[in-house]
């Protein structure tokens, strides 16, 4: 009899589409061998040009997915994705508060398309929610808005980091570079590289004595428009990867490289930002 495959909750929104939101987490998991369990929190009427419908499912529902899931089938890491509403994220919070599993959190706020998924009051919840998670990922124009900072340098991403994972003490946070504009990213060494040509994704780690240690991770920028769900993807695979007993470094690094042969294979579907080819990645 094979190994069980790990069990992956993820709480997130639904893509019409299929690129991004619970589709993009389902073949995600499946290619990387895990078991997929949802609990969706929205509907969304979608495509690779933008949202043009949604409706939310009830915070009652949404808990009752989970508690259908945990019971019975049984969790070995989650992974948390559009919410929708503030009393959605705060069941979510609720329900997670003792779950003695990894958690990845995606702060979704705005589609790839420019398209708002969340807002104040939701991300008012957000706080509560890193608290409990392994690890948050962000990308840059998320990072500006959780931590109220402007985000020029890599130094300045670092103050951002520092800041969010003491204000809501939480464990890691792994800032994504894709957003980084077009010219040069300043490490804390001074050190000056490319952002026209290289993707560069930094993990701040709380260590046991209270500070944080950063690591970072580089490689050649993917130009193609066909970039919808790739902050989904990342997070399910890191997920699924914790639940395998990959440590969080290492989980990421194998992640990154998912998410780069999805990005290469894709489909070209659409005539806007294009779903990616997780189909295709072996």
């Amino acid at each position: 009899m094979s190994a069980r495959p790990p069990r992956i909750l993820v709480i997130a929104g639904s893509d019409s589409s299929g690129g991004a939101g619970i589709q993009a987490d389902i073949k995600t998991i499946t290619m990387l061998g895990g078991y997929a369990m949802t609990a969706i929190t929205a509907v969304t009427a979608q495509n690779t040009r933008g949202v043009t419908g949604v409706e939310l499912l009830s915070p009652d529902m949404v808990a009752a997915q989970m508690d259908a899931c945990m019971t019975d089938i049984g969790v070995d890491a989650v992974k948390i994705g559009m919410l929708g509403s503030a009393d959605i994220a705060e069941v979510v919070a609720d329900r997670l508060e003792d779950l003695p599993c990894p958690i990845v959190f995606d702060p979704v706020m705005v589609a790839t398309s420019g398209s708002a998924l969340a807002d104040e009051a939701t991300i008012g919840v957000f706080d509560w929610l890193m608290e409990l998670a392994t690890v948050t990922t962000p990308n840059l124009p998320e990072l500006e808005r959780l931590s109220g900072m402007r985000v020029v340098t890599e130094i300045d991403q670092a103050h951002a980091a520092d800041k969010l994972l003491t204000r809501t003490q939480g464990r890691a946070l792994l800032a994504k570079g894709g957003h980084w504009p077009g010219g040069e990213i300043r490490h804390s060494s001074g050190e000056r590289e490319s952002t026209d040509d290289l993707v560069f994704d930094f993990l701040y780690e709380r260590t046991r004595d209270g500070f944080w240690s950063e690591r970072s991770w580089s490689a050649g920028r993917i130009h193609t428009r066909h970039t919808h769900g790739t902050g989904c993807t990342l997070g399910s695979a890191i997920a699924t990867l914790l639940a395998q007993g990959r440590a969080l470094p290492e989980a990421i690094a194998e992640a990154r490289l998912f998410v780069r042969r999805a990005l290469e294979a894709a489909p070209g579907f659409g005539s806007g930002n294009g779903p990616m080819g997780h189909q295709a990645v072996r």
